[in-house]
């Protein structure tokens, strides 16, 4: 891409498949928004008319995701606030949530994006680097959906959807981030029965290997594993940020208004795949990407790597 490219791309407003002004006047909470897939799904939800609030960790990374996302939709720069949290501290995910409900007025969803893991068998993984894991990806989504529930939800109603992954069967080599991912399932599953009174609706996506700006966190090593897995999937390819933010959007959505405790995988049907069946190339197959400022992960950025995370198709 050249520079020119770039730039207009830089500055392109998202191709959403949801009708515009879909959530106007509604206040959307995204965790993790300042990168990988909470940072594409809040250029979704900005694109669709929400008032935003941006949550993470690095202040750094918010101010940029708030800027760029002020850039390239100037009518959303006065409905767009940013908070900084660590979300495993209790008080301080109490205390963001109130400055959300005094800037915005209200909660109307909530996408619990926010999560981390590093690659390691569980005989190396210590009680230290354990319960980071879990706090982050199990207590910091549990402290989240809470407070939003008991501040405002309770009285109010909403939608709140929790971040998975493709925890099916175990997943070896992540074995801390699997058990806190299962917690979130089962924490899913319960609050959407025990909240569903106040007109809550609880629900999860699940993404298998999606080709986000996360995959650069990793060493070398795990790199190298990341650019073969993409023959394991049926579909023969990484899925894009974009694929996985149009399943949050439809969950936040009024169209998802009968749907409740309920998983979306987005992972091109890898648990179906099986030992005794050897998976076919993909010749033929479509790729969403409605996200313009969209870049792949640099593992990608081999020559023979060209197609990066999807397949050959020109979608």
């Amino acid at each position: 891409m050249d520079s020119q490219s770039a730039a207009q791309a830089a500055d392109a407003r998202y191709a959403s498949v949801f009708r515009p002004g879909l959530f106007e006047g509604k206040t959307i909470v995204v965790t993790g928004g300042g990168s990988g897939l909470g940072r594409c799904t809040a250029h979704e939800l900005a694109s669709l008319g929400a008032n935003l609030a941006l949550v993470g960790r690095k202040p750094d990374k918010l101010e940029a995701a708030g800027a760029e996302i002020a850039r390239v939709y100037p009518e959303a720069a006065g409905r767009l606030s940013l908070h900084a949290c660590d979300i495993r501290d209790e008080a301080g995910v109490r205390a963001a949530v109130t400055d959300v409900l005094a800037r915005h007025g209200a909660i109307d969803g909530l996408f619990n994006c926010a999560g981390g893991q590093f690659p390691a068998p569980l005989d190396r993984i210590s009680l230290n680097g354990w319960n980071a894991v879990v706090q982050n990806n199990l207590h910091g989504t549990f402290l989240m959906a809470r407070e939003v529930y008991t501040q405002h939800m309770r009285q109010h109603g909403g939608a709140i959807v929790n971040m998975l992954a493709d925890i099916w069967g175990g997943m070896p080599g992540m074995g801390h981030s699997g058990a806190a991912r299962a917690g979130v399932w089962n924490l899913t599953e319960t609050a959407a029965c025990e909240w569903a009174h106040a007109g809550v609706r609880v629900n999860a996506v699940a993404p298998g290997w999606i080709a986000s700006s996360g995959m650069d966190s990793y060493d070398e090593s795990y790199r190298a594993v990341l650019r073969e897995l993409k023959t394991r999937v049926p579909l023969q390819r990484f899925g894009t940020e974009a694929e996985l933010a149009a399943a949050v959007v439809f969950l936040l959505s009024p169209a998802a208004a009968f749907i409740n405790g309920t998983v979306i995988r987005v992972d091109g049907g890898v648990p179906n795949a099986r030992h005794s069946w050897t998976l076919q190339p993909a010749d033929r197959g479509e790729v969403y990407n409605g996200f313009p400022q969209y870049v792949a992960p640099s593992l990608f950025s081999d020559p023979a790597d060209a197609s990066g995370p999807v397949a050959s198709s020109d979608a």
